[in-house]
């Protein structure tokens, strides 16, 4: 392992999805004692070059080329794994930093794989985890699964309150939790546009039905035809066939089609910080997108039409005073967000005078947390909250989803994973995740509504 004055700091992050790889490569950026400032500016003069190795987990969300291409961020080398082959890597590879970002049963298991894999060793990298925005639902589970990382990142002073009080509730150890903020807040403050252009930043998984998702597009696409002043745009996560962090069963895409829009509607895809270059009110029902909005002080609105409910997660924002109705919007309403509410979800650089916060300084502490465990002459082992004597029924499971054994080892009959995969089994691996996406996208709608009959 290289001492912690090496001139390289080797970072790797471990991805399974697109908006997961972007929050993983910018925040291991953003905690690296030598990485790019929060604004990009150069690594700090007497500082070390970071090497990051990103890793995509092989499964039914693993992005795209293009999916890549419109996330922007880059790193030092970038390839597809399986869980056990990840593992090798990791036992074979010195790291400094480890990003885990992953979906909570993908985090526990390479918890405990990570844990057997580097057993009887001195060092072992710092390993960090968290959320890529905002936590709304399974608060207790998500985070239970995340226990034993070094660092639990916190997205604003309010996540880090609830994470340290679901720890310390369990009696597991809390001092892991570490406020932060999102990594990929920031852009040029608002300034009016011409012509004025209202954005609906779609979800792939909210709401989930065809109604409902029928209904906020038919009053996306009526307030563009009583403002034809104004553009109006449909921003889309992905592609029909694309997968992101959440399944999207019902594309807006294929809703449109039986539409006939007005001129100034349209369907846009690309850098959701791009289009809020252009954006003078951003439109959501509980999207992360309506966070890099406020931080903007962009006005943003998050929706009541379809009630304020925790499966919609727009109760998140309760308190914001962003929340309103299409029939407001038409109205002509635009909001004004409670400087307080917004300060404790760590956006809006600066924050309100009163209360301290600044963007700027977000990531010192999780920055200072890191550079003090590289330095230490050697890390306890990894140590979960879960392990077969706390979590019996439940662990196995999660960990057997990867193909490891309660402690952590290779599960017998595991997948190869020791050689790349060969012409003939990419193609069986694309036509295998094609059939996957069609078996979400168009069975399984149908079975549900066979079951409702």
């Amino acid at each position: 392992m290289p001492a912690s004055t090496a001139k390289i700091l080797r970072v790797a992050v471990l991805a399974d999805s697109d908006t997961r790889w972007k929050w993983g490569a910018l925040t291991a950026h953003r905690i690296s004692p030598t990485g790019a400032g929060e604004t990009g500016e150069s690594p700090e003069p007497a500082g070390r070059a970071v090497r990051l190795d990103g890793f995509l987990l092989r499964g039914r969300a693993t992005p795209t080329a293009r999916q890549l291409d419109e996330v922007g961020v880059r790193a030092d080398s970038l390839r597809e794994v399986t869980a056990l082959e990840f593992l090798r890597e990791m036992a074979e590879e010195t790291y400094d930093v480890l990003v885990l970002a992953l979906v909570g049963g993908g985090v526990q298991a390479m918890l405990h794989g990570l844990a057997h894999a580097w057993r009887g060793r001195a060092r072992r990298p710092v390993v960090v985890t968290g959320y890529v925005g905002v936590v709304y639902e399974k608060l207790a589970d998500g985070l239970l699964l995340r226990h034993g990382a070094d660092l639990v990142l916190a997205n604003s002073r309010q996540d880090a309150e609830r994470f340290r009080a679901v720890y310390e509730g369990v009696g597991a150890d809390a001092s892991s939790v570490t406020e932060v903020a999102l990594p990929f807040l920031g852009g040029a403050p608002y300034e009016k546009n011409d012509p004025y252009t209202v954005v609906f930043a779609a979800q792939p998984s909210v709401p989930e039905n065809r109604r409902d998702r029928t209904y906020l597009l038919n009053r996306l696409i009526e307030h563009a035809r009583r403002h034809p002043e104004r553009e109006v745009l449909l921003k889309l996560r992905s592609k029909p066939g694309e997968h992101t962090t959440h399944i999207e069963e019902l594309p807006y895409q294929k809703l449109a089609q039986k539409q006939q829009p007005p001129a100034n509607f349209r369907l846009v895809y690309g850098n959701m910080g791009e289009v809020l270059d252009r954006t003078d009110l951003l439109v959501t029902v509980s999207s992360t997108a309506a966070l890099e909005s406020l931080h903007r002080r962009i006005p943003t609105v998050v929706l009541t039409d379809l009630g304020v409910r925790e499966a919609l997660g727009n109760h998140h924002f309760v308190g914001s005073g962003c929340l309103a109705s299409w029939d407001q919007l038409d109205a002509g309403h635009e909001p004004a967000p409670d400087p307080e509410w917004v300060s404790r979800q760590g956006v809006a650089a600066g924050g309100p005078p009163s209360s301290g916060a600044s963007y700027a300084t977000a990531f010192d502490e999780a920055r200072g947390r890191t550079s003090a465990l590289l330095a230490a002459a050697e890390l306890p082992p990894l140590a979960p909250y879960y392990t077969p004597v706390t979590a019996p029924g439940y662990l196995p499971g999660v960990l057997a989803r990867h193909h490891l054994a309660p402690d952590g080892s290779p599960l017998p009959g595991a997948p190869a994973a020791d050689k790349a995969a060969g012409p003939v089994r990419q193609i069986v691996r694309r036509a295998a995740r094609g059939a996957y996406r069609h078996g979400v996208q168009r069975v399984a709608p149908v079975i549900r509504r066979m079951g409702e009959l």
